[in-house]
């Protein structure tokens, strides 16, 4: 397994990355061609049904998220730790519980379908459409949450390349399988929006079971042989710490969901084109954000194994790294896609679209916000990687419920929908302020997330000063082996 508790910082939040990067590069090219044939074949209608759709998916996949997340740090820890025994009882009380948790949530939600789309508000000109779409979707959804956790699990270990190799696999199914199940071309069925949910539906099925044959021909700590099947009896202490760890990393992005589908509700107010014009620009919006996302996931993997290894001086130093670099890497896409728009656009849009105006005119408020919003998500990652979970939680409510969602309502019957768009930065910057305040001052460096972890070996630096360069980090971890061999020698 790989060791993220030592080496250069840079490079290895680097090449930890990179394979996340390319790995959300893919799954957001994957939604970018589906949205694509749906509105270009099916129109705008049908492109506001996955938009509001999707809303619900994400809002569902948020839920999972902080299972997903306190599992992958747990798993982190014990590895930082050197402690296998305790990585596999994790191990087995996580997959059983969301073996129970993504089958529970898949029978509700396809059940619950029409009674959600009618709360969003969904235009009734796309309700038929969003209905099909997001029962197809709900159907795949145990497969999606399950697909998502043995992710994250990988990279708890320190795997980020493997999770992105079988999301290759899983884009390219659904690619392909996409329009043929739209128009039903060939042998195919005809299944108009709902075959865009059913490709994604057999290309998640099919790669899960790819990736877990996989990992058991690899012989991976992930995977339960037969004589352990016996950990599948959940340890209920793991599972109070996947619950109350867990849980409020979820809560927070189920407040971030909830108020992305809160936002989508006002929108729609607006009608189908300026409904239309908010799908397509949240779909540039996704590459803005995964860098961040990227270094989001490196920073919480390398943390967790360095605070299991009672390492809190390299976790102040990665803090540095991925702030800069969340900083660097989200400010390009952007500048990009400002002097890019509309051409960007009509890749979503067809270039005669009143719709398209609206998007490029929607990017121009809401695009600069999520370069805080970036470098905010470094900060709460390393702060969950110790297990203190609710001032991120805290922090997002605020800025979202407390300021974004109210600031919308309330100048939008004098500024129209244009109090949506100034409403986005605004709470983005929210977001940053109390996320680095709580970094600065907060008491997270005493937080952990399994009992285990050894107590802290460094007092922590909590300046925030210039991140270190490379060279600095190869001649600190250069000195500290060759000090470890003048002691053991002596």
């Amino acid at each position: 397994m790989p060791d993220l508790t030592t080496g250069p910082i840079g490079r290895t939040l680097i090449l930890f990355a990179l394979p996340v990067l390319a790995t959300n590069i893919l799954q957001s090219l994957n939604g970018s061609a589906n949205a694509i044939w749906v509105s270009h074949v099916l129109g705008e209608a049908a492109l506001t049904a996955t938009s509001n759709a999707n809303q619900i998916m994400f809002l569902m996949l948020g839920a999972s998220f902080g299972l997903t997340m306190a599992s992958n740090i747990m798993i982190g820890q014990a590895v930082g730790g050197r402690n296998e025994e305790l990585a596999k009882k994790v191990i087995g009380t996580s997959t059983a519980f969301f073996i129970v948790v993504s089958l529970t949530v898949g029978a509700v939600g396809a059940w619950l379908t029409p009674h959600i789309l009618s709360l969003m508000g969904t235009p009734e000109e796309a309700r038929r459409d969003a209905i099909a779409y997001l029962r197809v979707i709900f159907s795949a959804m145990p497969f999606m949450y399950f697909f998502t956790y043995v992710m994250m699990a990988q990279r708890g270990t320190g795997d980020s390349r493997t999770p992105f190799y079988f999301s290759l696999m899983m884009v390219g199914l659904d690619v392909v399988l996409n329009p043929l199940l739209i128009t039903g071309y060939g042998p195919f069925p005809q299944m108009g929006i709902a075959g865009s949910a059913t490709s994604t539906l057999i290309a998640q099925t099919v790669t899960l079971f790819a990736m877990i044959v996989h990992l058991y021909r690899k012989k991976s700590i992930l995977v339960l042989r037969p004589h352990e099947l016996k950990l599948l009896i959940p340890d209920f202490g793991i599972i109070r710490s996947l619950v109350t760890k867990g849980l409020p990393m979820g809560f927070q992005m189920i407040v971030t969901s909830l108020a992305a589908v809160t936002m989508m509700g006002l929108v729609n107010r607006h009608g189908v084109h300026t409904s239309a014009a908010y799908g397509a620009a949240a779909q540039l919006w996704t590459y803005v954000q995964m860098p961040a996302m990227a270094l989001g996931a490196a920073v919480s993997s390398m943390a967790a194994q360095n605070v299991g290894a009672g390492r809190m001086d390299r976790v102040e130093r990665i803090a540095r790294s991925g702030v800069l670099y969340a900083f660097l890497f989200t400010a390009v896409p952007v500048v990009l896609i400002y002097l890019a728009d509309p051409w960007v656009l009509r890749a979503f849009l067809p270039g005669t679209s009143p719709s398209l105006p609206i998007a490029v005119h929607i990017n121009s408020y809401v695009l600069w916000g999520f370069i805080a919003f970036g470098m905010a998500f470094i900060f709460s990652g390393i702060v969950r990687a110790t297990g203190a979970v609710w001032p991120p939680l805290l922090a997002m409510i605020v800025s979202l419920w407390g300021i974004r969602v109210p600031l919308a309502n309330i100048l939008e019957p004098h500024l129209g929908a244009e109090a949506i768009w100034i409403s986005f930065p605004v709470g983005s910057f929210a977001t940053l302020v109390l996320a680095w305040g709580y970094y600065v001052w907060g008491g997270w460096r005493k937080s952990r997330m399994l009992p285990t972890t050894p107590p802290v070996t460094d007092e922590p630096d909590t300046g925030f000063g210039q991140p270190m360069i490379e060279e600095a980090e190869v001649l600190a971890e250069a000195a500290e082996r060759a000090g470890a061999t003048e002691r053991a020698t002596n």
